[in-house]
């Protein structure tokens, strides 16, 4: 009777972010322009990274990745939202909207795995200096970022094959614009308990793992730079983490306004978190390494101006 109920649900419908077509048209444009700027950042931070032999250290690669991941990110939820307004037509198949709900899910998990990496690497340059060069070598970078990517698609893949064994029977309208697990799960018939509690312990050992080891990075960091006797040394130290936490404080502050915060429906405050960490985070994250970072500022003018001559 499950596999029917199941079966009955050939495809859901997203209600999207308003349904006044004048609302309608302007986030079309918006999105538009923000999907062109994150890719053409992102990707322009990964080519100066790639191309500028000094920026070939073990912040830079992580970084390099972050750009990846978000281009990723919003190429996983903005595209098929644009392709659904052209066309006329928000509903998206059964199988497709797993598909996205596992890349989303491995995506923006990935992020958080890399802002993790990205902590740990702040902390040995900070606080192990000495240390630094031997133990952050390129091999453990590669595997720090391999391990990220095994356990985040595993998650995702335990995730969705849970949410595909759940039963959707009339109520098919996701009250957004993309498959997001925590919508989807809202509009499901059947009993989700067992599938929460897989979700909530699993995923919750998958969110918070990053998050604390981000917070533990960052005591130690602080309390090493209140050691240091020169105020332009604080500084400096600083300034190497302000972008990271920056960061971090959009990417998990969205997070937890949707995924920690005990709600029946889902509401417009939820909606608005996801656009923050699924939208706003991907384009915001070049301008905010890039205008506060010399080298990347370095760097991108030389690959512009060679650009331009080329």
């Amino acid at each position: 009777m499950e596999r029917e109920n199941q079966s009955s649900i050939s495809e859901f419908h997203f209600l999207g972010l308003s349904n006044q077509p004048e609302q309608q048209k302007f986030l079309f444009w918006l999105f538009l322009c923000v999907y062109l700027i994150t890719v053409t950042g992102n990707l322009l931070i990964m080519l100066a990274i790639g191309l500028d032999a000094r920026l070939h250290s073990p912040m830079y690669f992580f970084l390099a990745n972050l750009s990846f991941t978000d281009i990723c990110t919003s190429s996983v939820t903005i595209p098929k939202m644009l392709v659904s307004h052209i066309i006329g037509s928000s509903s998206i198949s059964f199988v497709e909207c797993m598909m996205q709900m596992y890349f989303f899910i491995t995506f923006v998990n990935m992020d958080g795995f890399l802002l993790m990496v990205m902590a740990y690497d702040r902390y040995m340059a900070i606080c192990r200096p000495l240390h630094y060069t031997t133990v952050m070598r390129p091999g453990l970078c590669i595997l720090l970022v391999a391990i990220s990517w095994v356990i985040t698609n595993l998650h995702a893949l335990l995730h969705t094959l849970l949410m595909s064994g759940l039963s959707f029977c009339a109520d098919n309208a996701i009250p957004n614009f993309y498959c997001d697990p925590y919508a989807v799960r809202k509009v499901s018939c059947s009993d989700t308990f067992i599938s929460d509690l897989m979700v909530f312990t699993v995923g919750g050992v998958v969110f918070v793992t990053p998050f604390t080891c981000i917070a533990i990075s960052y005591v130690f960091i602080f309390s090493n730079v209140m050691k240091i006797p020169s105020t332009q040394g604080i500084q400096k130290a600083l300034s190497t983490c302000g972008s990271h936490l920056t960061v971090v404080s959009l990417f998990y502050g969205a997070i937890l306004g949707v995924y920690l915060r005990p709600s029946s429906t889902y509401s417009a405050m939820d909606t608005v978190a996801t656009v923050i960490f699924t939208v706003m985070a991907p384009v915001l994250n070049p301008f905010i390494y890039s205008l506060r970072n010399q080298d990347i500022k370095i760097a991108l003018r030389r690959l512009i101006l060679i650009k331009a001559i080329l």
